[in-house]
């Protein structure tokens, strides 16, 4: 793993709380994408080197939608970058960790993801993200 890539946000409100961090950072959101296959508008903001990303729920039975139902907003997971995603999935798989997508998926901001299980890593979701080369 390189480095941490982001901070995903779970909340109730894109505009709410893109005004929030907007004052909280001093600076508004670069890009707002929706990614329909997980049910999610995203949010980037970027401070210094790192990037915080808000995830709305575009349904009521995606991800993020449940995840607020049992938690309520808060940090949702914290995502790696990786070199390549496939490989990094074996050696995790290979580790003991339980991987949730074998096949990496497109995620947003131009990256392929895959997420580990919170309960192989002390509660806490891990996505694994890598730039699609185009």
């Amino acid at each position: 793993m390189d480095k941490i890539e982001h901070i995903g946000i779970a909340v109730k409100s894109i505009e709410k709380s893109n005004a929030l961090f907007a004052s909280l950072f001093g600076e508004a959101h670069y890009k707002i994408e929706e990614v329909e296959s997980e049910g999610v508008k995203t949010s980037f903001f970027k401070t210094g080197p790192n990037k915080i990303e808000l995830l709305e729920a575009t349904n009521p039975e995606s991800p993020i939608a449940k995840f607020i139902a049992k938690k309520g907003e808060g940090i949702h997971h914290i995502a790696f970058a990786v070199a390549d995603i496939e490989s990094e999935i074996k050696r995790l798989k290979d580790e003991g960790f339980i991987v949730l997508n074998e096949t990496p998926k497109k995620g947003a901001d131009n990256k392929l993801v895959a997420f580990l299980h919170p309960k192989s890593t002390n509660g806490v979701l891990i996505e694994l993200c890598q730039d699609i080369k185009e």
